[in-house]
C-alpha cells in the first residue's frame, strides 16, 4: 500500500455547511492534534505544512479561519498575514497566530501584521475552541455589516484615508474590543453592537477637516471645539440604520471618561454605557501604541501602565485590569511596575493649549 506523504494537505469529511478552517502548522504531531480535534467539533479542516502552502490554501478553499503558526519555513506567519491583509478578498479572513512566544511586544507585532488573536501552544483546547468561535462570529457580524452597512462602512474607511496614520486602526478596535467583551461575559448580542460600534466610532471625523486630523502641532480651541463634535456628528450619520440603537451609544459616548470629564455629554461611571468604556479603553491602548502624526508611538509596557494609571479616572476601573491581562496573557501588572507618568512628544505643549487633551496623548 503506498504510504501518504505527510506534508501534503490534509481534508476531512464535515457536515454540509460547516465552517472551513486552514491551519498551516509545519510540526506534524501539533497538525495532526489540531485536525483531529477541530473534525470532532464539526469543522471542515484543511492542513499544511509551510506558509507558501498555507497562502496558496487559502486562494484554493476559501477557509472561514486559518489557525497560523507563527515558525513555519518558506513563509512564517507574520509574513502570511501580511500577505493575506494586503488583499482585498482575505483582508477580514479570521486569522489566529499560534506561537510558543509569551513577549508582550511578540503579541501586538503579530497584532499589527494583521493577526486577529493569538493562541499558545501547547494548546488548551477550550480556549482554542473559544477563541475560534469567537473570531468566527465576528466574521459573521462583520460580514453581515459588509452587507448591510457598506455605505457606512465606506465613510469609515474615508476617515482612515483622511488620515494615514489611523490606517486599520478601526478593525483593530473591533477584535480587541471583542476580545475584551467576551473575557468580561458580556452576551453575544452586546459584542456584536462592540464591534459594530468599534468599527464605526470615529466616522464622524469625516466631518473633521483634514489639516486638523492630520496637524502635527497642538490643537487651538477652535480646532479642539471642532474635533470634539466628531461623536455626535458620528451619530447623526448612523442613526438611520437599522442597528443604531444597540451599537449608537459607543459612538456618541467612546470619548467619555469615568471621572466625568469627557464629552460630549459629561457622563461618569457606570452611567457610561458598558459598550463605550469598552470601546475607549482599546482605543487609548491602541492609540498609545501606534504613531500620531503628533507624537511617536509608546512602548507596550508604557502603554499598560498608563492604562493601569488611569483606571478610576480616565478608565473603568474593572475593565482596565481585563485589558492589561488579556495583553500580557498573565498576571496583572501592578502599580507599583508600571505606575509612572506618561509624556510623549509635545504632550506638554498639547496639555497647556487644550486642558482637556486626553493624558494618554491621544488627539481624538
Amino acid at each position: 500500500m503506498q504510504s501518504r506523504d505527510p506534508l501534503a494537505p490534509t481534508q476531512a469529511q464535515a457536515a454540509p455547511g460547516a465552517s472551513v478552517i486552514l491551519v498551516v502548522e509545519d510540526d506534524l504531531g501539533v497538525r495532526m492534534l489540531a485536525t483531529r480535534l477541530l473534525e470532532r467539533e464539526g469543522y471542515h479542516v484543511i492542513a499544511v505544512a509551510d506558509g507558501e502552502a498555507g497562502y496558496r490554501a487559502v486562494a484554493e478553499h476559501n477557509p472561514d479561519l486559518v489557525l497560523l503558526d507563527v515558525g513555519l519555513p518558506k513563509l512564517d506567519g507574520f509574513e502570511v498575514t501580511r500577505a493575506l491583509r494586503r488583499d482585498p478578498r482575505t483582508a477580514t479572513l479570521p486569522i489566529l497566530l499560534v506561537t510558543g512566544r509569551t513577549n508582550a511586544e511578540d503579541v501586538v507585532a503579530g497584532l499589527d501584521a494583521g493577526a486577529d488573536d493569538f493562541v499558545r501552544k501547547p494548546y488548551d483546547r477550550a480556549e482554542l475552541l473559544a477563541r475560534i468561535r469567537s473570531a468566527l462570529r465576528l466574521r459573521r457580524a462583520l460580514v453581515g455589516m459588509e452587507a448591510a452597512h457598506a455605505v457606512v462602512t465606506a465613510l469609515a474607511n474615508a476617515v482612515e484615508a483622511k488620515d494615514a496614520p489611523t490606517e486599520h486602526h478601526c478593525q483593530r478596535l473591533a477584535f480587541m474590543a471583542t476580545r475584551l467583551a467576551t473575557r468580561i461575559g458580556l452576551p453575544e448580542a452586546e459584542r456584536d453592537a462592540i464591534a459594530y460600534g468599534a468599527l464605526l466610532h470615529d466616522v464622524g471625523k469625516i466631518g473633521v477637516p483634514e489639516a486638523i486630523l492630520t496637524k502635527t502641532g497642538p490643537l487651538d480651541d477652535d480646532e479642539w471645539a471642532v474635533m470634539r463634535r466628531h461623536p455626535e456628528i458620528g451619530e447623526r450619520i448612523c442613526a438611520p440604520l437599522a442597528a443604531f440603537g444597540v451599537f449608537g451609544p459607543i459612538i456618541r459616548h467612546h470619548h467619555e471618561r469615568w471621572d466625568g470629564g469627557g464629552y460630549p455629554d459629561g457622563l461618569r461611571g457606570e452611567g457610561i454605557p458598558v459598550g463605550a468604556r469598552v470601546v475607549a479603553l482599546v482605543d487609548a491602548f491602541d492609540a498609545m501604541t501606534h504613531d500620531r502624526t503628533y507624537r511617536a508611538a509608546r512602548s507596550v509596557a508604557d502603554a499598560l501602565g498608563e492604562i493601569v494609571r488611569l483606571a478610576g479616572r480616565q478608565f473603568d476601573p474593572d475593565l482596565a485590569p481585563m485589558l492589561v491581562l488579556d495583553v500580557n496573557r498573565g498576571p496583572v501588572m501592578t502599580p507599583a511596575v508600571v505606575d509612572r507618568p506618561f509624556v510623549g512628544p509635545g504632550l506638554g505643549r498639547e496639555r497647556a493649549a487644550n486642558p482637556l487633551v486626553s493624558i494618554t496623548g491621544r488627539r481624538s
